[in-house]
């Protein structure tokens, strides 16, 4: 592997010279410095991890901070395919800056693979035959966890989410498929850390429920914020909200959550096992969901590249199409429109030893597709 230019937290490695001529060039834009830099920097961490475990020398990974900003992100993108002639992009964590870069990239001839963002226009009408999603389409996580609050009694939610794709797409997930009534439905500012105002609201709601979406800082703020306002009505989230990376920060306020996610440090499959084992070896932490994502982006890639170059568009899309890789998710499926099918587990924030990490408890939805294929032509 050759590593061009290579952004690390607080690091900046450059090397090297142009990609090998049959090798391929992988762009990486994420966020490594600000608010959720602990996103991309888990991404980023699980990508290369599998990356290095190929022990492939033909692979070129040009790697940049976005710092969350949208032009800082377009401007990157125009670079690397400009100038760097990539073959693969990937690695944006937000949906504001998936929609500023990938219709572009992709109209360009670029593959792009994300490795989480999944707004719901690009599932749906903006989808494009060279765009695939690893991760899932942005309401699979809250459509889980509303069939999780039907299963688990409750008939009245305040629902809150950062006013952005992901936020918006977030709510709609939840109440397509929560068949109880909604107190209140509250959009928040995208990077907001003083949940006092909305909290006050929940307090004075009548719900006997609150879904939450707020990743990364946003996340470890409010539920801080939650526990020490003593309201004693129970939190669920997605995944987002109760990663490892904020457990580590909220500490025990989030004991006994209930969560939904497509991955856990905890299933029971061999190349979980092996994926979870590797990490800490690697990275002395336990990975997140994040993680596990930028690893399972990175097998697909690798999988596609035992069968065609990139330049070989048709073939390489179609070895991508096949996802013959093995996924930390175990059974893992593309739809229609590049967007997982795959089972979304309902999981409960645990202590294990003096680490706090969530465990499965039971499985929300099976073989999920996304609501949005059928608008999908390409």
């Amino acid at each position: 592997m050759k590593l061009k230019t290579l952004a690390l937290a607080g690091l900046m490695a450059s090397t090297s010279s142009m990609a090998l001529a049959d090798g391929v060039s992988i762009g990486m834009i994420t966020t490594l410095s600000g608010g959720g830099a602990g996103l991309g920097i888990d991404v980023r961490d699980g990508f290369m991890l599998a990356i290095e475990q190929s022990g492939r020398d033909d692979i070129e990974m040009i790697i940049e901070d976005d710092e969350r900003a949208p032009d800082r992100a377009v401007q990157l993108a125009d670079r690397m395919i400009q100038s760097d002639d990539v073959d693969i992009m990937t690695g944006i964590i937000w949906s504001n800056l998936a929609m500023a870069v990938i219709p572009s990239a992709t109209a360009q001839g670029v593959f792009y693979l994300s490795p989480n963002a999944g707004p719901s226009q690009l599932a749906g009408p903006g989808c494009h035959e060279n765009y695939f999603n690893v991760a899932w389409q942005n309401d699979g996580l809250h459509e889980a966890a509303g069939a999780y609050a039907n299963t688990a009694g409750y008939g009245n939610s305040f629902i809150l989410a950062p006013n952005y794709p992901a936020g918006r797409d977030a709510l709609t997930g939840y109440q397509r498929m929560f068949e109880g009534d909604v107190a209140e439905e509250v959009y928040t500012q995208l990077g907001q850390t003083d949940y006092a105002a909305e909290i006050s609201q929940i307090r004075n709601s009548g719900a006997d429920s609150v879904y939450f979406f707020l990743p990364g800082g946003m996340g470890i703020a409010f539920v801080r914020q939650y526990a020490e306002s003593g309201v004693d009505i129970p939190l669920i989230g997605p995944a987002f909200s109760f990663d490892q990376g904020i457990l580590g920060a909220v500490g025990e306020a989030a004991l006994g959550v209930h969560n939904t996610s497509q991955w856990s440090q905890d299933l029971d499959n061999p190349t979980n096992a092996a994926f979870v084992e590797a990490f800490q070896a690697e990275y002395g932490r336990l990975p997140s969901l994040y993680a596990s994502q930028g690893f399972d982006t990175a097998n697909l890639i690798l999988s596609a590249m035992e069968v065609a170059h990139p330049d070989d568009a048709d073939a390489f899309r179609a070895a991508l199409e096949a996802a013959n890789f093995d996924s930390t998710r175990g059974d893992f499926a593309f739809g229609p429109n590049h967007h997982p099918i795959q089972d979304i587990y309902v999981r409960e924030v645990v202590m294990q030893g003096d680490v706090l990490t969530n465990v499965v408890v039971g499985t929300a939805l099976e073989d999920h597709g996304d609501a949005y294929a059928d608008q999908c032509q390409m």
